[in-house]
């Protein structure tokens, strides 16, 4: 793995959705099998949510590093999804075994989906970078 690959679980309605995408980076390799279950658990519950568009999941297991790529058909549907169970309680318990976590949110025409990973990499690494000139 692991990589879950773009599923597209519903057509987008307007030309422009809106996307996230995450970096997390867990402390130990002994955290890793745990961080994966839970990750998956969420990326089946975003498959689930209403206003999700499609969802993808690579874990790089020995790096300890966990990348999501979503689109959504506005950040209203992010929002929700981000504050429903099990995601929510999910996240709380996992912090304690973060070392790091970038979340980056930017729209994306449609018709263009799923962008490569490359793409979503560059635009988490631009987005740590700024984090990290403040």
């Amino acid at each position: 793995m692991p990589a879950l690959p773009w599923i597209t679980v519903n057509a987008p309605t307007t030309p422009e959705v809106q996307c996230m995408a995450s970096r997390l980076e867990v402390k130990s390799l002994r955290d890793t099998p745990g961080f994966l279950l839970a990750s998956m658990r969420l990326w089946r519950q975003a498959r689930r949510s209403p206003g999700a568009i499609g969802v993808a999941l690579n874990a790089e297991l020995f790096k300890r590093t966990f990348w999501t790529y979503s689109a959504w058909t506005d950040q209203a549907a992010i929002y929700a999804y981000a504050a429903a169970e099990p995601h929510k309680s999910t996240i709380a318990r996992k912090r304690k075994v973060m070392r790091e976590a970038t979340f980056v949110f930017f729209t994306a025409p449609a018709d263009e989906l799923p962008l490569p990973w490359e793409e979503v990499r560059r635009r988490i690494a631009a987005q740590q970078a700024a984090e990290q000139a403040r």
